[in-house]
Order: C-alpha cells, then sequence, then structure tokens
C-alpha cells in the first residue's frame, strides 16, 4: 500500500499557515464570488464602480488580504509540491528564492494596484 509523504511536517508551521489560509480563501472567495458575479453583474463592472469599492475601507482591506494570503498559499503549495517530488539540496534552494521574489514581486505589484484604484496613490 501506498505510503502517504508530506514534505511539511504534521504541525510545522508551513502546514498549519497552508490550512489557515485554505480556510480564510474559501470564506473570501465566496465573498468575492457572490459580489461581483450575482451583486454587480460581470457585464455591468466598471472601472469606476471597482474605485468606488476599493474606496470603502473593509472592501480595501478583505480584496489586499485576499491577494497576500493568496500568493502566500499559492507558493507555499508550489513549493511544497517540488519537495514532495524530490527537490533537494541547491535546486531546491534556488526554487525556494526565485518563489520568495515571485511572490513579493506578485504581492508587491498586486498591492500597489489596490491602492491605486483605493486613490491612496495617484
Amino acid at each position: 500500500m501506498a505510503e502517504r509523504y508530506s514534505s511539511f511536517r504534521s504541525g510545522s508551521l508551513p502546514w498549519l499557515l497552508q490550512r489557515v489560509t485554505a480556510a480564510f480563501l474559501v470564506v473570501v472567495l465566496a465573498f468575492h464570488f457572490f459580489l461581483l458575479h450575482f451583486v454587480h453583474h460581470p457585464a455591468n463592472i466598471e472601472f469606476a464602480g471597482t474605485q468606488a469599492r476599493m474606496s470603502q475601507w473593509g472592501y480595501f482591506l478583505t480584496m489586499t488580504l485576499f491577494l497576500i494570503t493568496a500568493t502566500f498559499h499559492g507558493v507555499n503549495g508550489v513549493y511544497a509540491a517540488l519537495l514532495n517530488q524530490g527537490l533537494t539540496g541547491g535546486q531546491k534552494t534556488a526554487v525556494k528564492w526565485v518563489l520568495v521574489v515571485a511572490g513579493v514581486l506578485l504581492a508587491a505589484q498586486g498591492t500597489y494596484v489596490a491602492l491605486v484604484m483605493n486613490g491612496m496613490i495617484s
């Protein structure tokens, strides 16, 4: 019988964060989907409406946390999958830092866009 293998020890911080971010993402994704597919029909979404939603602090913070959480969850998941495939040594270190830089750049760009949409940056 096949053994279960995970690159993360059960109960470790990366293991815990992957599960916490997954739970958060399920809730916020449901909110996001409901709001942008039922409350505001996709065909009626416009730049001005997005700016108006992003100018509300609760929405702005929720969407910014959504972005950062999704970025972490995705990068951490890709890293875990690669470790599960046997990535070790120098390749492991290189991949880790490429993913960290990519994740930071993605989160920074998304946060910049959120700040522009909020009107905090011109």
